[in-house]
């Protein structure tokens, strides 16, 4: 499982152990290191913030590959030559894309989330890697399936050796939305408690792993929500337009 799931007093990022590679860094940030956005919330302090929670895993944070999170279902291949995009200066971001895959190693890939659930994929075989950011709405257009599709299509890689982690996320517990929502998910998923609907989004995008082939053995799931655990992780949710963005990076050594 993740190293130290539960909360730890001063924490400053959690890192994935559960893949069975050492060549392999998966990590997140809680709130003590900072906003890690550049366009969400305070992003004053920023570029310092990512700084100091890059160095302490080896990565030069001017090497960062970022891309411009518009809750679709864009996913794009990173190579070398990316790197950096968005590291420095959010205008050089990559535009209107929700996750990011690669087979290069030391390019590291980031997204940023506060209450949407970030997913970690790894092909060891390949070896290649994904980054997901998904929201309710790109949930809703079954991203996940076609982002480990374009893995398959692009590496080679097979979907029942495909590794999959979840990072903090609002969970079923907090998550809650309108009668609408009835429309895109089905009662397993949206559940109904005093009158009122809560989405379940890692169980959403699990079912989608599943369904794409993807072994349930592989796939680990941190349990953290964002929302009850707010002290230590941003909720948009709880914390309204203002709110910052905890990173998630993955990266092939």
């Amino acid at each position: 499982m993740i190293l130290q799931s539960t909360p730890v007093k001063n924490r400053k990022y959690y890192l994935f152990e559960n893949f069975p590679n050492l060549n392999l860094l998966c990590a997140f940030s809680t709130r003590i290191l900072g906003n890690m956005s550049l366009f969400y919330g305070n992003a004053g302090d920023a570029l310092e913030n990512r700084k100091n929670f890059l160095v302490s895993l080896g990565i030069d944070y001017q090497n960062l590959v970022c891309a411009k999170q518009v809750h679709g279902s864009l996913t794009r291949y990173i190579r070398e030559i990316d790197s950096g995009k968005g590291a420095l200066s959010y205008d050089n971001a990559i535009s209107d894309t929700d996750a990011l895959i690669t087979d290069r190693k030391n390019v590291p890939l980031s997204i940023f989330t506060a209450d949407c659930l970030s997913v970690f994929l790894y092909a060891p075989k390949t070896p290649s890697i994904g980054l997901v950011h998904a929201g309710w709405r790109s949930s809703k257009e079954n991203f996940m399936v076609k982002a480990v599709q374009l893995m398959q299509e692009k590496f080679n890689a097979k979907v029942e050796d495909l590794y999959a982690g979840f990072g903090p996320a609002i969970r079923g517990c907090c998550f809650e939305v309108g009668g609408e929502f009835t429309d895109f998910f089905t009662p397993e998923y949206l559940i109904k408690r005093d009158g009122r609907y809560y989405l379940d989004l890692a169980g959403i995008n699990k079912k989608q792993l599943l369904a794409g082939g993807v072994q349930d053995k592989n796939i680990f799931d941190s349990k953290i929500c964002t929302s009850c655990r707010s002290e230590e992780f941003f909720s948009y949710r709880k914390e309204g337009i203002g709110c910052g963005r905890m990173m998630s990076i993955m990266m092939l050594r």
